[in-house]
């Protein structure tokens, strides 16, 4: 009987399981140091450089890679496209835990993490900060509205679940209208500093930059989730609304690339193209790997209906934004402030646990609640390229 329990135990363990687990504990270490030893013994961060990879990467690409809630709301409810309405649950649980994730790792980053309820009682109207706090806060409990009718489908509570879905479209209105508050406040974050950042990345305009690159990286989130998703819970990938979605996710990142070099050539940074220099290097492999490649790809349409070619096009745009963000929160302020930043092991360690447990808490959720299970009545669910262009050939001579 103990080779049989030792038997089942073993089958259970698995190479990525144990790799999570490692990933848990060593956050979980770094976190018992964050709190008994301060900012200061865990980062390397200093007075000179008091924000690093926890703003850079946990908060401002956080609440960035989970715009994907935000934009398919808007696709579904705002411009009434019910076609896209079976990307919709995901896309909402991706975003409820992307917001999770970024409260706990404020939390980290927080000199007095339990002051943080502060903002509710004590406003400040002209801290861009305040209204931050008040739109994460908000856009949170929207999202988990949101999200209720899957709970309550699972544990039939069907009364409770007609009142949330009647009050459903103005909750998601809502929800819209916050996400696009603080999408564009973040970059509002950094206009009190344009002689700290570099002239690639400081604009007037970068609140709007930070909004049309959260769109575009919230298509790209969709496609990304839905993608690795057909493939880890076996259920059929929509790839004519994917493509769809990528074609609209192109035409953003190209009106986001021509804003910025209209604003460049407006205020006569161009010349800082010309520049040779690690800021110029990694302005040029953001602008190459986040728009340029992605757009080429899906400019041609036999790459646009593959779901390989998509995934591609969709990890080359999250990477790009992730660039993006990490050049204005460290790359822009690193000559300014005379400090070479690089994250120390204990600030990598907590940023990875968090995100191996909204993987984990996603994986748990879909196993055990109908976040796929919605809109089954709608016909043809396409699993590869192949099969989509047969579909459309078939049409075609009908």
């Amino acid at each position: 009987m103990k080779n049989n329990f030792i038997k089942t135990l073993t089958s259970k363990i698995t190479f990525w399981g144990t790799v999570a687990a490692v990933i848990v504990a060593a956050g979980l270490y770094s976190t018992f140091l964050r709190f008994t030893q301060g900012l200061g013994g865990v980062t390397n961060l200093n007075d000179a450089f008091p924000w690093g990879l926890w703003i850079g990467f946990d908060i401002l690409c956080g609440v960035g890679l989970a715009a994907g809630g935000f934009t398919i709301c808007a696709v579904t409810h705002i411009f009434n496209i019910e076609k896209f309405k079976p990307l919709t649950r995901p896309a909402i649980l991706t975003a409820f835990l992307g917001y999770v994730m970024v409260i706990f790792a404020l939390m980290y980053d927080l000199g007095r993490p339990w002051a943080i309820w502060h903002a509710i009682i004590m406003w400040n109207t002209h801290s861009v900060m305040f209204e931050v706090a008040w739109c994460v806060m908000l856009y949170t409990s929207v999202l988990f509205l949101e999200f209720s009718p899957i709970l309550l489908e699972r544990f039939r509570m069907k009364k409770t679940l007609r009142v949330i879905r009647m009050a459903l479209i103005p909750i998601m209105i809502l929800g819209i209208l916050l996400s696009t508050l603080h999408q564009s406040s973040l970059g509002s974050l950094y206009l009190i500093v344009p002689n700290k950042m570099h002239p690639l990345w400081w604009s007037m305009f970068l609140p709007v930059f930070f909004f049309l690159s959260a769109v575009s990286v919230g298509f790209a989130m969709v496609i990304f989730e839905s993608y690795l998703s057909a493939k880890a819970f076996n259920h059929g990938l929509k790839l004519p609304l994917l493509s769809q979605i990528a074609g609209v996710m192109s035409v953003v990142l190209i009106v986001n690339l021509a804003a910025k070099f209209i604003d460049m050539a407006y205020s006569g940074d161009l010349p800082y193209l010309l520049v040779k220099g690690p800021e110029t290097y990694l302005f040029y492999l953001e602008m190459l790997i986040g728009t340029l490649i992605p757009v080429a790809i899906l400019s041609v349409k036999k790459y646009r209906s593959d779901n390989k070619w998509l995934y591609v096009a969709a990890v080359m745009t999250v990477g790009g934004f992730v660039l993006n963000r990490m050049n204005v929160s460290v790359t822009s302020l690193e000559a300014s402030s005379s400090v070479a930043y690089f994250p120390g092991i204990y600030e990598i360690s907590i940023t990875l646990m968090l995100v191996v447990l909204g993987m984990l808490a996603f994986r748990f959720i879909v196993q055990h609640f109908p976040v796929f299970e919605a809109h089954k009545e709608l016909p043809e669910i396409i699993v590869d390229a192949k099969a989509f262009h047969e579909t459309e050939l078939s049409m075609q001579h009908k």
